[in-house]
């Protein structure tokens, strides 16, 4: 069994239909056949364009397999046939098209991969807006979504990916020159999808995700061969943070370095000692990550022993042209011993540019923090009554056994000092090292019962001892607060890790952290104050209890302002988190001031949310009536066209009209006017609907008397539209002039998609207290996950038909329903097409009649 190397994929991406793509890849296609390579054509949508059909020339093309679905034939792709010719390269068109169902793959890119499985090169398109990642930030942009999306790995593990770059003003005169699309289509396209602005984002997210590829590129052919020199092919800028004061400053100036070059990257990275145990102050690292966040930034933290051999290591990894430290805020006299972080860092930097910033706290030395004792205040007592009394048991014990030697005594002693070591720590260990050491020299050390030490060998024996006695107490020491220190470290992450998984649970972020807070510390109440505007930078106005607004609290009795709280932790200059319950020690405030900069940001998301959230009905309005003016430009033309050429036919003097003619032109006329009006109508009561001012009148209605009403008003073209309503059928509650409305709309929309000869049916029935009115037609139906789309104001599936209507019909039709206080849904019709179901509630004896708002 032999293994067939795996195909390669090329692919072309663009910003936009009509740059150039699928032209680009027929180029490639060409060139390779000139070459003699074996190349077919898999599939190609030209989309009718003459260039475009033109340079398949004669490249050899597979035949498309035709699929039935739903009572309409589609053609796709024929993966087996192209695997059974296995060319060496094969020209597939538009990686993210979603196939017919039926088809052995969802997704066309699918298909790619088992063609490259099968050792076959494939040339491809695709555009920006649909790779995954960009997918919601292109629907902001266009105010379009694109269902048909590729996932970004696809693209990014494909061997060449090349750019179709156009700029925007020569693709709108593409367009103009209908290049790209039909010239009924021409016009909408200009309007909307395809202005300037919408153009440009689409480039530059092309252009910027297209750097971001090279850069993985850059990277791992860094990696495969060894490089660790810097290369300057981007500037990123790193800023090193060490949970001090400086930190901000730092950022900002790391920033403004990165703004003077387009492209920039920061990254933010503080060193973490490799034993775990914390050094840095975590609320001002906490606000200091906030602050890199919301300037662009990245924030990153590794471990290491050596700060400078960290910082370098981290930023040789990043590929990083400059690094930004703090100047030293050691004192003088300890730059003298070590020359610091800055320093070493500089010299061993290599190239990458080194900035050492100076700030307020540049050599005023580094602010000693209470050192809490090695041991309890209990064991510390205890080791100091062992050291005053162990010491004379010891050598009332000694003196009563006889014959022991000097050396023996020394040892002994030895043993007593570091059992008090252990018991209490350095202190009681030293007072019993100077003791013992006394009371060798006085009772064992000759001459006896002196100071004196005659023998040279005896002097330096109890040096011995004393330094033996001094070291071991002073490592017990170091050993016992890094075991506290080790302790307290794990129980500040835990404490972090319990927060944060609160948070994540929680479904508002800021009243998870408080009440995730309260619970750990054991507190009665924590609030969250917002000192006024007014108050601002005046602190006798600050002390003034109505100054202050509580924003978020959680327990009982939270604090109202400062004052009334055990604990109050300020988080910046307007907020304050007050801790109610019990004072916390010191060690505890650390760990609460980092949360309490994690509710300002989950304060700040909150306030945005609830912002965005006030303007989404703002940016949907606007969104309408952009929408709007692009779709009724066209709709509202073409009824006045008619009328106005119809009239002005009738009314020139040039021409006699016999009267059948007349009788026609005054019909088209009066047919375009009542379009017009059916339009004008919708439009009308589309706004009333989106500013909540629709009246609606509710009456008992029959559907035997409001259904022939409304096929009717459609005309002839309703004709053969079949109903089927029974004569027990129980009346309707509804408006009589909005449920005429709704059915011509949806009869309409099952005419507009019935197939020849084959006429919708009005079908009707009750159930549970509701009356039920199908429009079933047998068209080529909707896929079940675009049922939601067809609702949407001024959208036609597949936005392909400007014509027709500005798809105001099933938008208007949902919103009169829902007004009623029914509804309408779709399904799917046995055998294939589209079934309406409007569900209106049933007419009961109490049903009263008058407007409702």
């Amino acid at each position: 069994m032999f293994c067939v190397p795996r195909g390669e994929l090329r692919i072309y991406l663009g910003a936009a239909p009509g740059v150039g793509k699928t032209y680009a890849m027929l180029e490639e296609a060409q060139r390779r056949a000139d070459r003699g390579t074996d190349v077919v054509v898999g599939l190609v949508e030209t989309h009718g364009r003459a260039h475009t059909d033109a340079m398949i020339g004669d490249l050899e093309v597979v035949p498309r397999r035709e699929i039935t679905y739903r009572g309409t034939g589609f053609t796709e792709m024929d993966l087996d046939a192209l695997l059974a010719r296995r060319p060496e390269v094969a020209v597939v068109d538009e990686l993210a098209h979603t196939n017919v169902p039926g088809s052995r793959h969802e997704k066309r890119w699918q298909d790619i991969q088992e063609l490259l499985d099968a050792g076959i090169t494939v040339l491809s398109t695709v555009n920006v807006q649909h790779l995954e990642s960009v997918n919601d930030v292109v629907a902001q942009i266009t105010g379009t979504t694109q269902r048909e999306t590729v996932p970004d790995e696809i693209v990014r593990a494909a061997e060449q990916v090349e750019l179709v770059d156009m700029t925007p003003e020569a693709l709108r005169r593409r367009m103009a020159h209908g290049n790209i699309y039909r010239p009924d289509k021409i016009d909408a396209a200009l309007g909307n999808y395809f202005r300037v602005g919408n153009l440009t984002a689409l480039r530059e997210l092309a252009l910027l995700w297209l750097a971001d590829k090279v850069d993985d590129q850059l990277d791992r052919y860094r990696a495969q061969q060894g490089i660790s020199a810097t290369w300057e092919a981007r500037e990123r800028v790193v800023v090193a943070l060490t949970g001090g004061p400086e930190g901000e400053t730092l950022i900002r100036r790391a920033a403004r370095i990165a703004a003077r070059s387009k492209g920039a990257d920061l990254l933010a990275v503080h060193v973490a000692r490799s034993d775990g145990l914390a050094d840095a102050d975590p609320a001002q690292l906490a606000r200091q990550r906030v602050l890199v966040e919301s300037l662009g930034g990245t924030y990153h933290q590794v471990l290491g022993a050596d700060v400078p051999a960290a910082l370098l290591d981290f930023a040789r990894g990043v590929n990083a042209t400059q690094l930004v430290l703090g100047a030293s805020r050691r004192g003088r006299f300890a730059q003298l011993l070590s020359r610091g972080v800055g320093v070493t860092t500089t010299a061993l930097s290599g190239p990458i540019d080194v900035h050492l910033v100076t700030h307020p706290q540049a050599g005023r030395g580094r602010r000693a923090a209470a050192v809490p004792a090695a041991l309890s205040r209990r064991r510390r007592l205890l080791g100091f009554a062992l050291a005053g009394l162990g010491m004379p048991l010891l050598t009332l014990l000694l003196l009563a056994l006889p014959d022991l030697s000097l050396t023996n005594d020394i040892l002994l002693f030895l043993a007593g000092v570091i059992g008090v070591a252990l018991v209490g720590g350095m202190w009681p260990a030293l007072v019993a090292a100077l003791g013992g050491s006394l009371l060798l020299n006085w009772f064992f050390t000759p001459p006896l019962h002196t100071l004196t030490i005659a023998e040279a060998d005896n002097l330096l024996a109890l040096g011995v001892f004393v330094g033996v006695a001094v070291a071991v107490s002073w490592v017990v020491d170091v050993a016992a607060r890094r075991t506290r220190e080790a302790a307290r470290a794990s129980a500040d992450a835990q404490t972090l890790a319990t927060v944060a998984g609160g948070v994540l649970r929680g479904e508002r972020p800021l009243p998870a952290l408080l009440d995730r807070l309260r619970e750990t510390f054991g507190l009665r109440a924590v609030s969250v104050l917002e000192l006024a505007a007014d108050a601002e930078g005046r602190p006798d106005r600050a002390r003034d209890e109505g100054a202050w607004r509580v924003v978020a609290s959680v327990g009982d009795r939270p604090a109202c302002s400062p004052s009334a709280g055990e604990t109050t932790v300020p988080v910046d200059d307007r907020l304050t988190v007050v801790l109610s319950g019990r004072r916390l020690e010191a060690a505890d405030r650390r760990i609460v001031e980092a949360f309490a900069a994690q509710a300002a940001v989950a304060l700040k998301q909150e306030r945005l949310a609830e912002e965005a959230a006030t303007a989404r009905p703002l940016a949907e309005a606007d969104r309408m009536r952009t929408a709007l003016l692009a779709a009724v430009s066209h709709d509202l033309r073409t009824p006045l066209a008619s009328a106005k050429a119809a009239v002005s036919s009738l009314r020139s003097p040039d021409i006699e009209f016999d009267a059948d003619d007349r009788d026609e032109l005054l019909a088209t006329a009066d047919e375009s006017l009542d379009r017009l009006s059916r339009l004008v109508a919708n439009l009308l009561d589309m706004s009333r609907l989106q500013a909540g001012a629709l009246g609606v009148t509710h009456a008992a209605i029959g559907l035997e008397d409001a259904v022939p009403r409304a096929l009717d008003e459609l005309g002839p073209a309703a004709a053969d539209v079949s109903t089927d309503i029974p004569a027990d059928l129980p009346a309707a509650t509804a408006d009589p002039g909005l449920l005429e409305r709704v059915l011509v709309n949806l009869v309409a929309n099952a005419l507009r998609h019935s197939p020849p000869g084959q006429p919708p049916t009005v079908t009707a029935s009750a159930h549970a207290g509701q009356v039920e009115l199908r429009v079933i037609d047998t068209g080529p139906g909707i896929p079940e996950d675009q049922w939601e789309h067809v609702f949407l104001p001024f959208q036609r599936l597949g936005d392909r038909d400007n014509q027709t209507g500005v798809g105001l019909g099933l938008a208007l039709s949902r919103g009169l329903a829902e007004a009623m206080g029914g509804s309408i849904t779709p399904e799917t019709t046995p055998g294939g097409g589209l079934t309406m179901v409007l569900r209106l509630p049933a007419a009961t004896d109490t049903t009263t009649e008058g407007p409702q708002e």
